[in-house]
């Protein structure tokens, strides 16, 4: 798979987050002061999440039983907010892992690969795509744990007043209360099946 650059690790990412924040910036070509807000905002998420994420006994023990290496692709932007609730917990993941390698990707600089993973025709993120050494796709997982998913369409479908500020505040209120179990238990499952 061809994926253009940059390709960041985790490490990485986090980096360019706190530069873009520090310096007023998102990414992607839309530069706005609204994206730029989210991404001062989701440093801070991250931030936190760096500090205070551990993976829990069962998680460590089912990636423990990984026994080929992984390619993992994270498709994200700069500015999305589920995806500095998520990307903490799949770095931990890499890290945690010898068998796992991350890559994460810009959806607007990876627009094919973007067109392949769409979930229900939109073009959420973050997405995760899974691969083996033969570049065989073994999972996806994205953009959001299920439950966090429900809200979202529940949302969507039922606004009942609430604009996209109240429902974004409900959101990351439900990923702070969640404390990252539900997406962990999401991997656990995927592991097990694999």
């Amino acid at each position: 798979m061809e994926l253009n650059k940059p390709v960041f690790t985790y490490k990485e990412f986090y980096e360019w987050m706190q530069h873009l924040a520090k310096t007023g910036k998102t990414s992607g070509d839309d530069q706005t002061q609204v994206l730029a807000d989210f991404t001062a905002l989701n440093r801070r998420r991250m931030s936190r999440l760096n500090k205070t994420l551990s993976l829990n006994t069962e998680l460590k023990e089912v990636v423990d039983t990984i026994s080929r290496k992984q390619e993992w692709v994270v498709i994200t932007e700069a500015w999305c907010g589920d995806s500095a609730q998520c990307l903490p917990v799949i770095g931990k993941i890499a890290e945690y892992s010898e068998k796992v390698s991350l890559k994460i990707v810009l959806r607007y600089k990876n627009p094919k690969l973007m067109e392949q993973y769409l979930t229900n025709r939109s073009k959420s993120i973050p997405k995760l795509i899974a691969f083996d050494s033969t570049g065989e796709e073994l999972f996806t997982w994205g953009p959001r744990p299920g439950p966090a998913q429900e809200l979202l369409t529940d949302w969507k479908n039922n606004p009942a007043g609430r604009n996209w500020e109240a429902f974004e505040t409900e959101l990351h209120t439900w990923y702070a209360r969640d404390k990252s179990k539900t997406m962990q238990q999401e991997f656990i499952e995927i592991f097990k099946s694999l």
